[in-house]
């Protein structure tokens, strides 16, 4: 695959989030760039737009020799000093045959509260392993699963929701973000 002209100190954004950063690597089909929070981030071309040219760098400003000289001799106690990536939203499909077997017996009622509980408990989990984004995929339909779930979703004072990307997901798909308390 072409190299898409990525360079090193090139500025760069993510197509359909608001992150943005200078490359630090590139790879055959992949790029890593810092973004302005110091976090690394390693994502497939599809994904990455250049913004402008190469960074300028000034070889005198004392800032960029200080991060150049922290970044060449790591004084890192253990792992947990290491910067996080930005985790992935986790999906969670909701279309029933994917959380059940058997959905013959299954009335829409019934198949709506198991739909509902699984949310919830995927909800819980994401909560308590410190997962800040869920995609539920819960297909356009009558729209009646998607009200359900923003009810559920109101019920957490740290949960904000919106429509997942159109792009990835169309219609049929509600993002959640997890804010910490």
């Amino acid at each position: 695959m072409k190299s898409k002209s990525f360079q090193i100190g090139d500025k760069v954004e993510l197509l359909d989030d608001d992150v943005s950063g200078v490359v630090t690597n590139v790879e055959t089909d992949e790029v890593t760039f810092e973004t302005s929070d110091g976090f690394e981030m390693k994502m497939p071309f599809a994904l990455v737009v250049k913004t402008e040219g190469r960074l300028e760098i000034d070889l005198e400003d004392d800032i960029f020799i200080q991060k150049l000289k922290s970044d060449l001799n790591p004084k890192r106690k253990g792992p947990s000093q290491k910067p996080q990536r930005q985790q992935p939203a986790m999906e969670v499909d909701l279309h029933i045959h994917n959380i059940v077997d058997k959905t013959a017996q299954l009335s829409n009622f019934e198949m709506l509260n198991i739909q509902l509980e699984h949310s919830r408990k995927k909800i819980e989990f994401a909560i308590e392993k410190r997962i800040k984004r869920i995609v539920f995929i819960h297909g356009v339909g009558q729209g009646v699963l998607k009200e359900e779930l923003h009810t559920l979703f109101r019920r957490y004072e740290q949960i904000e929701f919106y429509d997942a990307d159109y792009q990835k997901y169309g219609l049929g798909a509600t993002e959640i973000y997890i804010y910490d308390q």
